[in-house]
């Protein structure tokens, strides 16, 4: 008997905020709230960006005024909302009017007769040895050369992309922890998934005692690597900028270091732990590990998660060399404008439109799953289920880079196992679909294709689709959890977001089954019963997920488990739902901090107890069984 990979916690940080009490959600569809709820979420935002900050019972403005609560949201509102989202590349990211370059130049000289000035900021990182400088004021100098050389001068120009869904600005994940110069997408990671296990209300040493250590596992990685100068990024330019490579640049720079840092500082898990890649769908690759695992018995819990931070220069330019990013100067002449202002590059990414390419956005998002069987036992709260997670290659291509036909069959088997678990009317009436949904002009053909053809063969007549980049933006690997995290909101506010930067669907997108919904189009919280979740990547990775509701999930579960077992798991789930409750007032006050345990309960292989039969690890209540069943009993 297969169990249900239930959710039981999630949380990350994405250009629209906190994701634990769907806070980045609300940010969406802050136009729909109520003003309780929408207060609550600017709140948390205000406090995320260092606009305020909550003290001796009183909350203070950035000035460190004391405010009424909604004379302060009124005073800093306006900041949070153009703050966030998808927005004009901030300079704490870098500055788009000054982006660095090295600019050859081949100079000839005859001895004693080149001379030229230079300003400072114009001198090669290494004065050639034939090169004789001589000081003529504040930043300037003469030059003379002899004979020949090449000489690499730094310089600057303007960014050809200005957009990105960057981080709430003002939030600086390192400052609330000791972040040692990590890369920015391991702050990411510590902050992100310690917001999903503390926003779960149940503490994971708790979860822990309950199991065996090998029965925890964590799903973690992202697309490319720390590319900032902390990881991989400094690694590969600091040699040619004169700059001292450091022993941490290397290590921290792989892509599963999202996995290493949660083992190591946050959960401290010696079960199973790893990092798939998979371009666009790498999210869905660790969820679908995690989905097996637990399915099969292997693990009773494990942590999924991703964290990209590509909003970097030479990222960007990387993407916009192939062709794939929004450039500015597209962005004018797609609308026809002299100049671009910011509401303009708050639409730059158009899914299902007239587009002219993706935008870049950075996120962390993680996920707690759990057994059916031990959700229920610890008293967690339900988010929905994810029952599979359906992975396709896109067989023989031409290009690399180019779409093909794999995500038509892992769509199609997503839409079949909603439909084999919950019905036909199910399917067509109360599913809806978190599309790839990338801005661009080869994404709005192909995808379309593939969800219309999808819908058209299981009799789906009008397929609600939504596209959260045209918000957030690109994140890459975890795009996959923007989409997750963000689809769970609908079941709690009943909203599917809409793409509100499509003001007109491209003439080229298949519609004939499908529903683009331009505002936020109203379901209802329990009106949805499953969303699809698709990933259309980079180099043939396709993959699709369905996550169930949580109603839909809790009717499962009593069909298992029974009615008694479900009155005595919502009687336990009232000190998970008050603890979350109380890490949810201090988040939004600003007083919560990441967990993260540096040099704590370090174990040697002196401090296990070992026999022929088990392994026993101090700190943990059950050993870790080495009497395994036969899996090849017919073959012994």
């Amino acid at each position: 008997m297969s169990q249900l990979p239930v959710i039981v916690g999630f949380g990350g940080i994405n250009p629209a905020g906190r994701a634990s009490s769907h806070h980045a959600y609300r940010r969406v569809i802050l136009d729909k709230l109520d003003a309780d709820s929408r207060q609550q979420t600017l709140l948390s935002l205000a406090t995320l960006m260092n606009l305020a900050s909550y003290k001796d019972d009183q909350y203070l403005n950035a000035s460190g005024e004391a405010l009424p609560l909604e004379d302060l949201l009124m005073q800093v509102g306006q900041q949070v909302i153009d703050n966030t989202l998808i927005r004009r590349i901030h300079p704490d990211w870098f500055d788009v009017d000054a982006v660095m370059f090295n600019r050859p130049a081949d100079i000839q000289g005859t001895d004693g007769q080149l001379r030229f000035q230079l300003r400072s900021r114009h001198m090669p990182q290494q004065v050639p040895d034939n090169w004789e400088v001589r000081p003529l004021g504040p930043g300037q100098m003469e030059v003379t050369i002899s004979g020949r050389c090449e000489v690499i001068f730094p310089d600057s120009k303007t960014a050809q992309v200005q957009s990105a869904g960057m981080l709430p600005t003002g939030f600086a994940p390192g400052t609330l922890y000791q972040s040692r110069n990590h890369p920015r997408n391991l702050q990411m990671t510590v902050f992100a998934a310690s917001d999903a296990l503390q926003s779960s209300g149940v503490p994971f040493e708790r979860i822990a005692a309950r199991v065996r250590p090998d029965q925890i596992g964590v799903y973690a990685s992202n697309s490319i690597g720390q590319l900032d100068d902390f990881g991989f990024g400094g690694l590969t330019k600091f040699p040619a900028l004169g700059r001292r490579t450091t022993s941490k640049q290397m290590p921290l720079g792989y892509a599963q270091m999202p996995a290493d840092f949660v083992n190591a500082y946050v959960l401290g898990n010696v079960g199973v732990t790893g990092g798939a890649l998979g371009a666009c769908a790498t999210f869905l690759y660790n969820l679908r590990n995690a989905v097996n695992d637990i399915r099969s018995g292997a693990r009773k819990v494990v942590l999924v998660g991703g964290s990209d931070a590509p909003v970097t220069p030479e990222i960007i330019e990387g993407f916009r060399a192939m062709g794939a990013l929004a450039e500015d100067k597209d962005l004018l002449a797609l609308d026809g404008l002299s100049t671009l202002s910011d509401d303009d590059y708050r639409r730059a990414c158009r899914p299902f439109a007239n587009n002219c390419g993706f935008t870049i956005g950075e996120s962390s998002q993680f996920v707690l799953l759990m057994s059916d069987d031990l959700a229920l036992e610890m008293g967690c709260q339900i988010f929905g289920s994810v029952p599979d997670v359906f992975v396709n290659a896109d067989g023989h291509k031409k290009s690399i880079s180019a779409p093909g036909i794999g995500n038509y069959l892992c769509m199609g088997k997503a839409a079949g196992m909603v439909r084999t678990l919950l019905g036909d009317e199910a399917l067509r009436q109360r599913s809806f679909v978190q599309a790839h949904g990338t801005s661009t002009p080869q994404n709005r053909v192909t995808e379309s294709h593939v969800l219309n053809e999808i819908a058209r063969a299981f009799g789906i007549e009008s397929w609600p689709v939504a596209a959260i980049k045209s918000y957030l933006g690109h994140s890459q690997g975890t795009a996959g959890g923007d989409q997750l995290s963000m689809s769970l909101g609908t079941w709690q506010y009943g909203f599917i977001p809409g793409i509100h930067t499509t003001p007109q669907i491209a003439d080229d997108v298949n519609s004939s089954n499908l529903l683009f919904p331009h505002q936020h189009l109203e379901v209802g919280p329990q009106g949805m019963d499953a969303v699809l979740l698709n990933a259309k990547g980079f180099g043939g990775n396709n993959a699709s997920a369905p996550v169930l509701s949580p109603t839909v999930t809790e009717q499962l579960l009593e069909r298992r488990h029974g009615a008694k077992a479900m009155t005595h798991w919502r009687q336990q789930r009232e000190a998970a739902i008050a603890a979350s409750a109380a890490y949810e007032d201090a988040a939004s006050k600003g007083l919560s901090r990441p967990i993260y345990r540096y040099d704590n309960g370090v174990l040697e292989g002196s401090d296990l107890q070992i026999s022929d039969r088990e392994v026993r690890l101090p700190g943990y209540e059950q050993a870790v069984s080495l009497v395994e069943d036969n899996p090849f009993k017919d073959m012994c």
